[in-house]
């Protein structure tokens, strides 16, 4: 009997059940996975790599907490590219079996840990903007750049700690419990908790960015109820608006990337998946992917500092390659000078 017909086979713990899980049955949909974690992960990787420079390279911004969690973010970021693209195009691209159950585990652990660190970090990001307008007078007083450092450290020990507990033990292979459909060796129960976990975290990120928009909100409504300094007012006004338009972005992308993924997982839970559902959420995976790629867009591209870090190193890298390109015409001017002497 085929081990991938029914459910309960399917759930068994050996290795050969991973083939079960490599749904990619064509050669049109793992090239079209291959290309879509190639682009999103070496943009992902150039873009994230570029806002740790930016933000380490300057004094100003590198001892500042908001940017503390920028960093955070796009690190997690960082290594969720490196471990996902590498783990997925490994499986359902070359669909690779001669692995053991640790090592997957391990893989799978490392795939959690930086995208909940990623999630995560931008929940810090978003109670870091909530206390900025909530408690203005008292902002420097409670985000200190100690208390910055002690949460990222929570964070990242926190994540690790949840995404290693199926290699620690929390599997259908050492319970002899149910397994998951999507993840092999994975327990259903775990895949639950996991679920319950991220969605306490875009839980939290939408009600914070939510209240953040609606006192921007307030702020422009009175403003324009009160013409008084229209100098200031007008640019606190236009300064609100843009932080509304950069929220707005912030939880659609979050909202349309993330979607589609809990969604699948959630039905998987109470229901069976058919094989194209299960292709579905492969190809769904990758949004996640591209949450990643437009988190420095918008979190750290749309800094005023950020961005005016990014024109000057673009302004002196145009210099540099301006003045290696006329070194060379210098050169040879000065020696069919001299040959011509």
């Amino acid at each position: 009997m085929d081990i991938c017909k029914t459910h309960e086979n399917a759930s068994k713990c050996s290795v050969n059940t991973m083939e079960c899980f490599m749904v990619l049955s064509t050669q049109t949909q793992k090239i079209s996975i291959a290309t879509l974690c190639g682009l999103f992960g070496t943009l992902c990787i150039f873009e994230n790599s570029l806002v740790l420079y930016l933000i380490f390279s300057s004094p100003g911004t590198r001892k500042k907490p908001s940017y503390l969690f920028i960093s955070s973010l796009a690190l997690a970021d960082i290594l969720a590219s490196i471990i996902f693209v590498c783990s997925f195009v490994n499986f359902h691209v070359f669909n690779e079996t001669d692995v053991s159950k640790e090592m997957f585990l391990l893989q799978l652990g490392g795939v959690n840990t930086s995208f909940s660190a990623s999630l995560s970090s931008l929940l810090l990001t978003a109670l870091d903007r909530y206390i900025s307008i909530s408690r203005p007078s008292e902002y420097k007083l409670l985000m200190t750049r100690k208390r910055a450092w002690i949460a990222l450290g929570v964070l990242w020990v926190t994540c690790a700690t949840i995404a290693s507990l199926p290699l620690l033990g929390w599997n259908c292979c050492t319970l002899d419990s149910t397994c998951s459909e999507l993840f092999p060796f994975v327990d259903d129960n775990y895949v639950s908790s996991w679920i319950c976990f991220i969605m306490v975290l875009v839980g939290c990120i939408v009600y914070a960015y939510t209240h953040v928009l609606w006192r921007a909100h307030q702020h422009v409504a009175y403003m324009e109820k009160h013409q008084v300094q229209v100098g200031k007012q007008n640019t606190r006004m236009r300064m609100d608006v843009m932080l509304a338009k950069t929220l707005v972005m912030v939880l659609t992308v979050l909202v349309l990337c993330w979607s589609p993924v809990l969604v699948l997982m959630i039905y998987s839970i109470f229901a069976r998946l058919s094989n194209h559902l299960r292709k579905v959420f492969a190809f769904c995976s990758t949004l996640c992917l591209l949450n990643s790629m437009v988190n420095p867009i918008i979190y750290a591209l749309r800094s005023k500092e950020l961005y005016s870090s990014l024109r000057m190193l673009c302004s002196r890298f145009r210099r540099q390659l301006k003045a290696s390109e006329e070194s060379p015409e210098a050169e040879s001017t000065h020696k069919s000078s001299m040959i011509e002497t």
